[in-house]
């Protein structure tokens, strides 16, 4: 029984020490290439791309909003939405509409939950409107804005940039324009993701 016990505690601290090694590059992370420019300024820029119909970018919301809560302050942190296919599209012109309208961050969890968990349609903006007029947001202020030239160029910009990045799927997550990190759980997204900044932090520091 204590040879027992003893496995199973060496078999703990194994498993402990790989949870908290460093993060490999082409392992747990890789690099982009080519890099792309970043528009962060001094700061430490981190791109979400995601799609509120994504049950992975889903997983991980309540990890990446709570890292953001805490992220240092050399840091921005900067949601793309993404557009694979045309019925992408509405949920853009949506994230973009609620940003200009100061509703986005308090929306974001209603939205992930009708879309991943109570299967409501917000497959076009009548829908979508309705659905967030349920939630107190101004349905014409919203329609004005989800159809203007701003939030139109915000979208191009957004699929210009999956182009740019090489985004195969979500949710990916770059840092400082050349660190790519996708297809882990959900903590240890975040683990790689505190690794990684750390490492373009000092980064910076060298400049």
């Amino acid at each position: 029984m204590k040879l027992i016990k003893r496995i199973f505690l060496v078999l703990a601290m194994l498993c402990a020490t790989q949870a908290m090694a460093e993060p490999q590059l082409g392992k747990e992370y890789k690099l982009l290439n080519p890099p792309q420019p970043t528009h962060s300024g001094n700061k430490v820029e981190v791109l979400e791309f995601f799609f509120y119909g994504c049950i992975h970018c889903f997983y991980l919301h309540p990890g990446l909003s709570a890292w953001e809560k805490k992220m240092p302050g050399d840091v921005q942190l900067t949601y793309v939405p993404t557009i694979f296919r045309d019925s992408w599209e509405p949920m853009a012109n949506t994230y973009y509409a609620l940003e200009l309208m100061g509703e986005r961050k308090r929306l974001d969890d209603a939205l992930f939950k009708a879309w991943n968990v109570d299967n409501v349609d917000l497959s076009d903006e009548s829908r979508i409107a309705a659905f967030l007029s349920q939630h107190g947001v101004d349905s014409k202020k919203f329609g004005e804005l989800y159809n203007s030239f701003t939030v139109e160029t915000k979208v191009l910009r957004s699929k210009q940039m999956v182009q740019s990045y090489r985004i195969m799927g979500t949710p990916t997550l770059i840092v400082d324009g050349k660190y790519v990190i996708e297809g882990l759980e959900p903590d240890e997204t975040i683990r790689v993701l505190d690794a990684v900044v750390e490492r373009a932090r000092k980064e910076h520091s060298r400049k």
